[in-house]
């Protein structure tokens, strides 16, 4: 197996002759007309010497590159994980109000900070009345909450003021709203007056858009021609944007509402290209992005920008979350959008930021640009998909592959199939069985016989190297899938290098010409040689342990493969880094 290591640069191709030839013509003819126009200027030129020469012609300065949306994960995470908050710029920092935190979904009412070039966090205050799927924005100095779900809807206002002479900020209940109210989205117009809009009381949908101009009292605007929650809300110049959300019945629905600012007049100008709700929304240099969100019941990565035209508001791609997330809040700092915690598939809250950027530089490279072999498992398949997420080619019918990578420069796959007690070559893209290693569905110990293998690796020399987990040792095949060693005994299944493996599942070829080794029971992780040395060995901290991978000198990657699961990234000497 052949990795790509950085630092090595080929050698300078030497261009043909001919080449280095017609670039010293060059060079020479364009010394003489250098010269020659020298000549002419000294003289006079073609007629009189006091005749001024005229300006070099300006030509007018490119325009600069339009701007791109970049779209990461910060180098820091939240204190802990938290979903269905509220998060607001506050003079450089972001405030974090309340929201859902842990596994058991508890409500919080702590008001965290944090310094967004750092990560650094710190308890402020707490709210009055602890809240989740509240809304919030800026009046003035102060910073509101709206709203928002406990056991039952609230309709409380709570602001926080950072203007105090001495001491923690102050939190306090600023007012009420005219009704209980929560799952809604709320935005600060340009006059500075915050505009609520969505959300449900409790019994039903609230049609009716809020404005306050001092966080405490509140007037009717208008009314939203869908009512929905959990819509994705914004103001661009004199409009509310509301986007998407959950009706009173039936899926979410696709529609871009727009409420007019200053007449309260509402209507539906346009449509996403799927249904969403539980997504975020934020106005940067002018233009609305909406951020991931919830589409026919998948929590999706998809970032769209809202392109107004003669015909209506329009959605077009804008990138992608590097993980898709519904739920998240959102605050802005100049022409960067910070997307706080949020959940994925599970619903679980997740203690992730995500950084959305414009810029006007060189776009970004793409984070896949190639050609992805998918072991599809469950669906008894292999998948060959593009940058694009398009089907390029798909296998005949297996049984559960676990892995699978491309040998032989692409012209076979080979595939393990764990359940079928086998490891299988395939020719591309014929799909042709090429060869066979183990007894289709019988497990065993005998030479030509498997027990449950996992990560069936092509070495350089076309050797294959197996991790054969119930039977506790690492196999060596030929290149005609034939037994040829192996690292352990069958039937010891025990942490005692090299005699047995504790159920091996991973067996990755190293650069050096060792093997990573991850033993599923005891939690270790080993490299050994191909006699079975012991380089180095360590117990993890883990529940299962799978897949190791080295991405730096002293620096490897591993799945813990559990419930519910993590990736971890560590050292020889132990240290979780």
């Amino acid at each position: 197996m052949q990795r790509a290591h950085g630092g090595y640069r080929p050698p300078p191709r030497r261009q043909p002759l001919e080449v280095y030839r017609r670039r010293r013509l060059t060079v020479v003819t364009a010394l003489m007309v250098i010269l020659g126009l020298i000549l002419y200027a000294t003289s006079g030129g073609a007629s009189s010497s006091h005749k001024k020469a005229s300006p070099p012609p300006t030509t007018a300065a490119p325009p600069p590159p339009p701007a791109h949306l970049e779209v990461g994960l910060a180098p820091w995470r939240l204190p802990s994980p938290l979903s269905h908050t509220v998060a607001l710029a506050v003079n450089g920092d972001i405030d974090i109000f309340g929201g859902l935190t842990g596994t058991g979904q508890t409500t919080s009412a702590a008001i965290i900070q944090i310094d967004p070039s750092t990560g650094q966090a710190q308890n402020l205050a707490n709210l009055p009345v602890a809240v989740h799927d509240a809304a919030g924005a800026a009046v003035g100095s102060k910073y509101y909450v709206f709203g928002g779900g406990a056991a039952t809807p609230s309709a409380a206002a709570q602001s926080l003021n950072t203007q105090v002479t001495q001491g923690a900020p102050v939190s306090a209940l600023a007012g009420q709203l005219p009704n209980p109210r929560a799952d809604m989205g709320a935005a600060t117009g340009p006059s500075g007056t915050a505009y609520l809009a969505g959300g449900y009381d409790g019994s039903q949908l609230t049609a009716s858009v809020l404005a306050t101009s001092d966080g405490s009292t509140f007037s009717s605007i208008g009314q939203l021609t869908v009512p929905v929650r959990y819509p994705a809300v914004a103001a661009v110049g004199s409009q509310l944007l509301v986007v998407g959300g959950d009706p009173a019945t039936g899926p979410a629905t696709d529609d871009i509402q727009a409420v007019d600012l200053k007449t309260g007049q509402s209507g539906v100008v346009g449509h996403l290209p799927v249904t969403l709700s539980h997504a975020a929304a934020a106005t940067l240099d002018g233009s609305v992005y909406i951020f991931g969100g919830r589409s026919a019941g998948n929590v999706v990565d998809t970032v769209y920008k809202l392109v107004a035209s003669s015909s209506g508001v329009s959605a077009t791609a804008a990138g992608a979350l590097p993980v898709p997330a519904s739920d998240m809040a959102v605050a802005v700092l100049g022409q960067t959008a910070y997307l706080v915690g949020g959940e994925g598939q599970l619903a679980q809250p997740a203690a992730s930021v995500v950084v959305a950027r414009l810029t006007t530089g060189a776009g970004p490279a793409p984070a896949f640009d190639g050609k992805l072999l998918i072991a599809d498992r469950a669906n008894n398949r292999l998948l060959l998909v593009n940058a694009d997420k398009r089907v390029l080619w798909s296998s005949p019918s297996l049984s559960l592959p676990g892995d699978a990578f491309f040998v032989k420069h692409g012209t076979e796959i080979i595939v393990t199939q764990g359940a079928r007690q086998t490891v299988e070559a395939i020719a591309y893209p014929s799909g042709r069985l090429a060869g066979v290693y183990g007894h289709p569905n019988v497990p065993g110990s005998s030479p030509g016989y498997l027990d449950q293998p996992d990560d069936a690796y092509m070495l350089n020399d076309g050797e294959v190297t197996v991790a054969d987990g119930k039977n506790c040792r690492i196999l060596f095949l030929n290149p005609t899938l034939s037994y040829e060693s192996a690292i352990g005994h069958a039937g010891r299944c025990q942490h005692d290098v090299p005699n047995s493996f504790a159920n091996p599942n991973g067996d990755t070829p190293l650069a050096d010409g060792n093997f990573l080794v991850s033993e599923s029971v005891g939690s270790y992780v080993d490299e050994v040689t191909k006699s079975g040395r012991v380089v180095w060995s360590l117990k993890l901290p883990v529940a299962y342990p799978s897949d190791p991978q080295q991405i730096g000198p002293d620096l490897y990657l591993i799945t813990d493969y559990s419930t519910p699961g993590q990736v971890l990234e560590f050292t020889r000497e132990g240290q979780i880094t």
